[in-house]
């Protein structure tokens, strides 16, 4: 059974920084491309960055570009997204995704990823 578990989240102020991790387990990891969406409030899930399941190709949202970086780690079964200079606009709770195993495109919608977290909240104040 696939799990993902996100953590890291929290209340940070305007320009902090964050790291959030999703432990991935009942999958071969290293097989699956990884991404995180987010979703405030009243809107639509939103893409925010994917890697492939090689690490070599990555995907980024225009609004996360150059503040945010999505990384993965095969030897722990866990991917990470680094958010630098935090906006309020950034407020969401973050979710963790893993695709169908050696897909070929860094998707950017969520109907290309199988498998979710549960969430965790990021709020950033001004």
């Amino acid at each position: 059974q696939v799990r993902l578990v996100e953590s890291g989240g929290g209340l940070v102020q305007a320009g902090d920084s964050l790291r959030l991790s999703c432990a991935a387990s009942g999958v071969t990891f290293g097989y699956f491309n990884m991404a995180w969406f987010r979703q405030a409030p009243g809107k639509e899930r939103d893409f925010v960055a994917a890697v492939s399941w090689g690490g070599g190709r990555t995907n980024y949202a225009d609004s996360v570009k150059g503040r945010f970086t999505i990384s993965r780690d095969s030897a722990k079964n866990t991917q990470y997204l680094q958010m630098n200079n935090l906006k309020p606009e950034d407020t969401a709770v973050y979710y963790c995704a893993a695709s169908s195993p050696f897909r070929t495109v860094v998707a950017n919608t969520t109907g290309e990823y199988d498998y979710w977290g549960q969430g965790t909240q990021v709020t950033v104040s001004s």
